[in-house]
């Protein structure tokens, strides 16, 4: 039981025993504190964002935990309104998260949830920014939520307290009773959760109601908040489809018959799926991950090979025009792009080496401006550092990529110690992303790589589906096969190779070091989810119902007798063990603390050898 005394010792006795076995590093890890500040600029604002008649931006301010959330009017010389400073709401505090906000169309409200004890129990409170007072209203359990044209009327999303499942659409008008809210919407199927959103239009609200396999989309028009949201097309199981609305039109991304997503467009009249009319059809080796629309262009977000490129299309989709990215390997995203008007994309760029560069694509001449580099502070240089991608061979001949990172000038010709990460699920790429504490490990001559195993989305919705279900074991193999790839190539060898990766990734540290002990000297697992058979059986839990279509349902023979397979608590055994650091939070609500807890004293009865085994848990 959480609230039992005997259960709160034990973990902070494990706490101590951790503590103690770290004493001997207390110098280095000090060092590394110490070097890891270094390089964090104190104060520091980011790229102001344009939205209605404002520039929104966050700064960073000397001494401060969390950001400063602000605005100006756009006219020359505004003065800065702040929205939000976290650091004031987290006062009182242990822990304090902003989970999102909404400014209301009149630019005097802001609604916001906070989360203030790690469980992603947010609550939902409102603002007035003329006056800087919080209004009375409060909702918990809140989750996506907007406000509606009328500026008094905000449509909010709740998830159930125990099965964390988003799963009620409620409308509250300022100064109501919140108990007395109107219950919209409720989505009574346990493998969908809902989520609400606004078009890029402003003209409607979008809920969705998603399992990880099959959509649903309603919309509700913003300028009549009361309406009945109009489901957009029924759910058909195994059709995934999103909707966004601009200039009178929707477009729609689905990957019906196109696993990798096509794009269609339909007016504002035609609802049905006969009127959808194609515009950009399926390809078997390019992602469509996004579609951004604006007055006269359409920004499409692709991935082709692992990587993330932009295309710039007229409203007709006639012309084509992709943007030219500086490197081999490098991670990319959407930034900001609030404005429907806006006639510039804002993108962020990076890799293993550069940090974030924030630029601003002309949608007309296609031309870049660098807007923001991220400084890093310390004398980082990024010519000293290297970052490339191999491949390694899977035992059934599949190739998996390899990103690597490393300073130059200490990659030697023989191993070098390397930290290898790993998720594999969800579909979700692991992105090449820069990453300054990073920098004290290659200063040491240590190479990162990260294994883009199948179960991820680096090459589309196929490598997703070859590393889930019943292929699950496809996950752990593939990360096998990079780790003997880099040792094979003279990266590094068994007795200087760690790996790492938390919650599904967690999962992929057991399951493989299970599968092949003596081919890692270390190990770090972050919340893993390490139980799997039990807590998939427990419908009770949070998050289970709707993994089924992820892990698979035990109830099912043949998804139990895949799951029995590599279920990490299931399958420890008397073996040779490396040494392994477990990270867990007593208040984590995706992964319960229990999990990695009993993993741990079960895994202390079985390991042949006397490598250290510490289970470090957050307990405030």
């Amino acid at each position: 039981r959480r609230d039992d005394p005997a259960v709160i010792a034990y973990l902070a006795a494990e706490n101590a025993y951790a503590d103690r076995m770290m004493a001997g590093t207390e110098d280095l890890q000090s060092a590394l504190a110490r070097e890891i500040r270094g390089r964090i600029v104190d104060a520091d604002e980011g790229v102001p964002v344009r939205d209605r008649g404002f520039e929104y931006y966050t700064r960073e301010e000397a001494g401060k935990e969390h950001p400063v959330h602000c605005r100006r009017r756009t006219a020359a010389g505004a003065p800065e309104e702040v929205l939000l400073d976290v650091n004031a709401l987290g006062q009182g505090h242990a822990f304090i998260r902003l989970a999102g906000y909404d400014v209301s169309d009149s630019g005097h409200l802001v609604a916001y949830s906070v989360d203030t004890v790690g469980n992603h129990n947010n609550t939902l409170r409102v603002k007035d920014l003329r006056t800087g007072v919080v209004l009375p209203d409060r909702i918990e359990h809140a989750r996506s939520f907007a406000f509606a044209k009328d500026n008094k009327t905000l449509l909010y999303v709740v998830e159930d307290p125990v099965s964390k499942r988003a799963h009620r659409l409620y409308r509250h008008v300022l100064g109501t009773n919140v108990a007395e809210d109107t219950l919209v919407h409720e989505e009574k199927d346990e493998l969908y959760d809902l989520s609400l959103g606004v078009s890029r239009s402003r003209e409607y609200f979008m809920l969705t109601a998603a399992s990880k396999t099959t959509t649903e989309v309603y919309t509700i028009p913003r300028g009549a908040p009361a309406s009945a949201p109009r489901s957009f097309a029924p759910r058909e199981r195994g059709h995934r489809y999103s909707v966004d609305h601009g200039g009178g039109q929707f477009l729609i991304l689905s990957d019906e018959n196109a696993q990798n997503f096509r794009l269609l467009v339909a007016s504002e009249g035609a609802r049905g799926r006969a009127a959808w009319r194609e515009v950009v059809p399926r390809r078997p080796r390019v992602n469509l991950e996004d579609a951004v629309v604006f007055p006269k262009h359409v920004v499409l977000v692709e991935r082709e090979g692992g990587l993330t490129r932009f295309v710039v299309t007229d409203r007709a989709f006639r012309t084509r025009r992709e943007v030219a990215l500086p490197a081999k390997v490098y991670s990319a995203r959407g930034g900001g792009n609030r404005d429907y008007a806006s006639k510039a994309y804002r993108l962020v760029y990076e890799s293993m080496v550069e940090p974030p560069v924030v630029y601003d694509l002309d949608l007309e001449s296609g031309a870049l401006a660098e807007k923001k580099r991220t400084p890093v502070a310390g004398g980082y240089d990024s010519r000293h550092y290297a970052t490339e991608r191999v491949e390694a061979r899977a035992s059934d001949g599949t190739a998996i990529p390899v990103s690597l990172v490393y300073r130059k000038d200490l990659r030697g010709k023989g191993p070098s110690p390397l930290v290898l990460s790993g998720y594999g699920s969800y579909g979700m790429p692991s992105e090449t992303t820069f990453s300054s504490p990073r920098v004290s490990l290659l200063d040491r001559g240590v190479v990162f790589a990260i294994a883009h195993i199948r179960g991820g989305g680096e090459l589309g919705e196929a490598w997703h589906d070859a590393g889930r279900m019943q292929r699950k074991m496809n996950t752990f193999t593939d990360c096998i096969a990079v780790a003997e790839h880099l040792v094979a190539t003279g990266y590094t060898r068994p007795d200087r190779l760690a790996i790492t990766g938390g919650s599904a990734g967690g999962l992929l540290m057991g399951a493989v070091v299970n599968l092949r002990p003596d081919l890692f000297r270390a190990v770090v697992a972050h919340v893993p989810f390490v139980d799997v058979l039990s807590t998939m059986e427990n419908e009770a839990l949070p998050l289970t119902v709707g993994e089924f279509e992820e892990w698979g349902n035990p109830k099912i023979r043949e998804d139990y007798e895949v799951m029995a397979r590599y279920s990490p608590y299931d399958n420890l055994a008397k073996r040779p063990y490396p040494a392994m650091l477990v990270r867990t939070s007593y208040h984590d609500s995706q992964v319960m603390y229990w999990e990695p807890a009993k993993y741990v004293a079960r895994m202390r009865t079985m390991k042949t050898t006397d490598t250290p085994l510490l289970l470090k848990t957050e307990l405030d």
